[in-house]
């Protein structure tokens, strides 16, 4: 079974490798947060939960103010913990009336890459880059890879970048990631001067 390196944590990976919801929801968390604690939060939500599995369902239906306690507790699964407990539920909630509350079923029948591309553009707290740089993750550490999958995730499906999430398998990638989005950053500054 492929197994990812995000949290860089082995037993948060371990859960994110295993439970194709908890990696989707640390993606949707990997935002002004560093990306290791995005993709710890999944597996600590379990715990605080009781489970050895994400439920979408279960999630979903999850009384909001004690969601939202869930992720403040201390340490808070997210700098922001009420309004990303809010959109954790909100993913879940579509999860269950799109895709029977599994989210492998988001890919699992994806024809091509693109029709994979819509399916997660569409859902709650996913843009287009976040929805292609998920493709990209899928295809390059999960062997999920529907025809088509590289061109529709665009240069996050570049084979050699060191660009994004989708290319961090150990601490030296997740350095490289970060120094190229740091060039990317003073470029796009330079580039407003």
């Amino acid at each position: 079974m492929p197994h990812v390196r995000l949290s860089q944590q082995p037993e948060a990976d371990a859960f994110l490798s295993s439970d194709p919801l908890a990696l989707l929801i640390g993606m949707l968390l990997d935002q002004q947060v560093p990306m290791e604690r995005a993709f710890a939060a999944p597996r600590a939500l379990a715990d605080r939960l009781g489970t050895e599995r994400l439920s979408a369902a279960a999630i979903a239906d999850a009384e909001p103010d004690g969601f939202v306690a869930l992720f403040s507790r201390v340490p808070a699964l997210h700098r922001f913990p009420g309004s990303m407990a809010a959109r954790v539920q909100t993913l879940c909630r579509a999860l269950v009336d799109s895709y029977d509350g599994d989210a492998a079923n988001l890919w699992r029948d994806a024809a091509t890459g693109a029709e994979l591309r819509r399916r997660l553009e569409a859902l709650p707290g996913f843009g287009k880059q976040k929805a292609a740089i998920f493709l990209a993750l899928l295809g390059k550490q999960l062997d999920v890879r529907p025809p088509g999958w590289r061109e529709a995730a665009g240069p996050y499906g570049d084979a050699d970048a060191t660009r994004s999430v989708a290319d961090v398998t150990g601490p030296e990638t997740l350095a490289a990631v970060r120094e190229y989005k740091k060039q990317a950053k003073a470029a796009a500054k330079a580039g407003r001067s």
